[in-house]
C-alpha cells in the first residue's frame, strides 16, 4: 500500500476537534464495553484495519472476551451478547451503512424501548464519531501500530 499524507501530522488542529468529540464521548454515560463494540463494529463494517486492530486491543484490555471478539461479525446467530448490546449493534451497522435504508423506524423504536434519550443519543454520537475516525484512516492508509 502506498504511503499517504497523515492528517494528524499536516492538519493538527483537524485532529484536535475529532479528540475533542472523543473526550465527550469519554465523559458520557455510554459504557466502555458498549463504545469498543460499537468502534469495533463500524470498523468491520467500513473496512478499516487501523481502527480494528486498535479497539480490538482495547476492548480486551478493558475486559471483553476474545470469544465475542471473533463473533462479532456474527452478532445476530450467536447468544453471547445481550439484548441491549444487539440493539445497539443494529443501530450502529443501520447508521454506519445509512446510504442503505437509514435508521429504520424498526430499530429506532427497539433502541428507545432498551435507552432512555440520552444514552441513545449517545450511542448515535459513538457511531458517529467512529465513523469520522474510520473515514480519516482508510483515506489516509493509516499505519497500523503495535
Amino acid at each position: 500500500m502506498s504511503e499517504r499524507i497523515q492528517i494528524d501530522a499536516t492538519e493538527p488542529l483537524a485532529y484536535k476537534a475529532i479528540f475533542g468529540l472523543e473526550d465527550y464521548m469519554n465523559q458520557s454515560g455510554l459504557s466502555k464495553m458498549h463504545y469498543e463494540l460499537i468502534k469495533i463494529r463500524a470498523s468491520q463494517l467500513n473496512g478499516c484495519a487501523f481502527c480494528i486492530n486498535m479497539h480490538t486491543k482495547e476492548a480486551l484490555k478493558n475486559g471483553e472476551s476474545q470469544q465475542r471478539l471473533f463473533l462479532l461479525d456474527a452478532w445476530r446467530d450467536v447468544d453471547v451478547f445481550t439484548e441491549e448490546e444487539k440493539v445497539i449493534l443494529q443501530v450502529t451497522e443501520e447508521v454506519t451503512m445509512i446510504h442503505k435504508n437509514g435508521l429504520t423506524d424498526e430499530t429506532y423504536q427497539k433502541a428507545i424501548e432498551k435507552f432512555d434519550e440520552h444514552y441513545f443519543s449517545q450511542i448515535i454520537m459513538a457511531i458517529s464519531v467512529i465513523n469520522v475516525w474510520n473515514r480519516v484512516a482508510i483515506s489516509t492508509h493509516k499505519p497500523l501500530w503495535d
